[in-house]
């Protein structure tokens, strides 16, 4: 969508438009699920954290002042509910046994599937707002100015806790 575009979008969704609004939903609700998703692990809890990202961002979506601001603002919005959503079910959470999806016998074999389990497991001992960081950078592309608008610090601060994030996972798979 191009910058007048989206302008116009975002002032016709603020006045009520639905169908304006439907159009911010179809270009944003995927990557939004995406970086959900790659924070919990949890398609479900990602979905409904989304869902309610929505039904925020309808009521506020007049506060978007910069049409390039858009894109942030609704990540930050999923982020936020994802970590309420986190808050809230921390009491209650259950062990899920996955099921093996290779259809192979005997499963996957651990040869050629340690890499990825060792990378999964230093990504879940982040915290939340950490994965959030690494998922928006490196699941729905944001790039420096876009994580720093979400971050609220400088795309060279946002830059170098990137750095840091990514030499501790170097650091916990060597």
């Amino acid at each position: 969508m191009a910058q007048s575009d989206r302008s116009d979008v975002i002032a016709s969704a603020a006045a009520g438009d639905e169908v304006a609004f439907q159009r911010i939903i179809a270009e944003h609700h995927d990557d939004m699920r995406r970086v959900c998703t790659y924070v919990t692990r949890d398609a479900v809890l990602a979905e409904e954290a989304v869902h309610a990202a929505w039904a925020i961002a309808w009521k506020k979506i007049g506060s978007v002042r910069e049409p390039s601001s858009l894109r942030p603002w609704l990540m930050t919005v999923a982020v936020n509910e994802l970590k309420r959503l986190l808050r809230k079910n921390k009491r209650r959470a259950q062990i899920e046994v996955k099921a093996d999806a290779t259809g192979v016998p005997g499963g996957i074999d651990p040869a050629t599937g340690v890499d990825s389990l060792d990378l999964r497991t230093a990504v879940d001992r982040l915290d939340p707002d950490d994965r959030a960081l690494l998922g928006m950078r490196y699941v729905a592309g944001f790039n420096a100015n876009e994580l720093a608008a979400v971050t609220g610090k400088s795309p060279a601060a946002t830059r170098q806790r990137l750095k840091r994030l990514l030499d501790r996972l170097r650091e916990d798979l060597a």
